[in-house]
Order: C-alpha cells, then structure tokens, then sequence
C-alpha cells in the first residue's frame, strides 16, 4: 500500500503536534531517567552527580535488596498483590455494574452510575480522608466505633497495621472503589452500541439475563474488555496518590502501604536523604514491567485478530 506524497504531507501535518506533544513529554523524560538510573544522583544535586557515572550499580542495588531487605521485599510483594487483586475487582467490578445498570429503567439506572462515580470526583485528599477516619485504628475510627457499640469487639482494632492482610486489604479497598468506576463507564458505553432489537428478540425467546449476556453481550464487548484490562493494568502498576497519603498518615503499614511505585516517588522525592540515581533505576523496571505486561495482555486476548482492515482505499 503506497501513500502518495501529497496525503503523507498532509498527515504528517495533522499528525505533527501530537508528535511533539509525545517526544517532548513522554520520549525525552524516559531517555532522561534511563540515563539518570546510570548515575549517583543524589539530593538533586545535578551539577556534582548528572555525570557522575555508576554503570548497572543502581540495578544491582535493587537486586541485593530484593534478594536480603525484608522491607524491599514487602514493596514488592505488595506491588502483586495491590495490581493483582485490585485489577481484578476494577474490571469484573465494572463489568458487572454496567451490565446490572443496562438491565435497568434509565432512571434508576442513571442514578446507580451516578453514585458509583462519586469517588473518582471526589478530590485525593477528600476521599482518602473519608476512609482514613472510616479506618482509623481508635475509637475515633467510624468501623472500630460501630464494632464496639455493638459489642463485637472490647477495644479499637488498628487495621491497617494487621500485616499484610489488614494493611493490603485497605489499599485495595480504597483504590479498587475509585477504578471500578472507569470500567464500568466504558462498558456501560459498549453495552448503549449494541441494537436494542438483540437484546429485545433474545427477551421475547424467553432468554434470561445471564443468557443474553453470555451468548450476546461478552462477545460483543471483547474489545473494550481488552481496552479496560490493558489501561487498568498500566494504571495501577503506576498509581500511588491514595497510597502515600494514606501512608503519610500511618493508617496503614508503611511497608505493606507501599507499592513499587510509591517506593520510587518516595525515593527521589521524600524525607531525608534522596536518592535519584536508585529511583530512577526502579522507574526502568516499572516500565519494562508494564510493557511485558501489557504485550502479554494483548497477546492472551488476541488483539491482532480485533484489527480489521479499513473498508475504503487510501491511495
């Protein structure tokens, strides 16, 4: 197929500032931190450590730790299980609450999105707040004041501190409440394509709910499923702003709290001594983490066979 080279001006024209927008703001940051997990920075003393050149140092940093820090160990296995389960709840969560809303009248049917949309508008702080009081480990806490009133337990318990469970439970809880949110809009958007007139024929051929969206609906929505699971998977690998908050405030366990993510942010970012050079080394292994994943999402699901080839000729 030839682009003849009038139309390859003209896209290249059109396409030109999306371009820019990705070299300057996506391109030159991740060539910036490869070539800074190569150094010693520190401090964000650039003039004395940007040429200061460490070769794989930082690599075997993160490799010795893993292998004998019990701390960098309880990062990453938090990292598992905080994008393992939280993944599974904000996809099949999603799922399953646009497909209960589209058996819905629309009335109420708005009103349920509605509610379940409030968390993702709500400001970070606002919302971690509200779970950092629901969760608090005193009798301040909403949770430990209703269990004691109603004599389930004799004193607070400090949830987020019970490790991993307590603590992992809590970061999932909270972030899995603003994520399902996301799928749930997509599929409820899937579900408004597809011709009434199916679903209606399927109704009248005695067809049960759970029918009309085994044999009828998943099929249909197999592209955005890989859409949500793909774009979720991404964004929780690399998500940490409830996490640090709700570390920050020590609701939870600060290393059954942290996930890969927040460990690089608190790296080059927070108290006392930071280490740029150490960050940005397990940025890199985020990243090629969440390529290998992503690849392999599409892989499994078969996106090559989704693509199909445009009707009309482009000459």
């Amino acid at each position: 197929m030839k682009i003849r080279k009038d139309k390859l001006y003209t896209l290249s024209f059109f396409l030109s500032p999306m371009l820019i927008i990705v070299v300057l703001f996506y391109l030159i940051p991740l060539v910036l931190t490869v070539y800074i997990s190569f150094t010693g920075m520190k401090n964000w003393n650039i003039e004395r450590y940007m040429h200061d050149f460490v070769g794989f140092y930082n690599y075997q940093r993160l490799f010795h730790m893993f292998k004998y820090d019990p701390t960098f160990k309880a990062v990453v296995l938090t990292t598992i299980v905080f994008v393992g389960i939280t993944l599974i709840i904000n996809v099949f969560g999603g799922l399953g609450l646009a497909l209960a809303t589209f058996f819905m009248s629309e009335r109420p049917g708005n009103i349920y999105r509605l509610l379940w949309l409030l968390p993702r508008m709500s400001p970070i702080a606002v919302y971690s707040l509200v779970w950092y009081y629901f969760f608090h480990g005193s009798e301040i806490g909403t949770l430990n004041s209703i269990l004691l009133k109603l004599g389930l337990i004799s004193e607070p318990i400090p949830f987020g501190q019970i490790i991993p469970w307590g603590a992992w439970s809590i970061i999932i809880f909270v972030n899995g409440l603003v994520g399902v949110s996301f799928g749930m809009i997509v599929f409820t958007s899937a579900l408004n394509q597809i011709p009434k007139e199916i679903v209606i024929a399927a109704r009248v051929d005695g067809a049960s709910g759970w029918q009309i969206s085994k044999r009828i609906l998943f099929p249909m929505m197999k592209w955005h499923f890989l859409y949500v699971l793909t774009w979720q998977f991404l964004s929780l690998l690399t998500t940490y702003p409830h996490l640090f908050l709700l570390v920050e405030w020590d609701l939870v366990n600060r290393d059954y709290g942290t996930t890969l993510a927040l460990y690089v942010f608190n790296t080059a970012f927070g108290r006392g001594e930071q280490e740029q050079g150490l960050a940005a080394a397990a940025a890199v292994i985020l990243s090629i983490l969440g390529i290998i994943g992503g690849v392999i999402t599409l892989k499994v699901l078969e996106f090559e066979k989704m693509i199909k080839k445009p009707r009309g000729e482009i000459e």
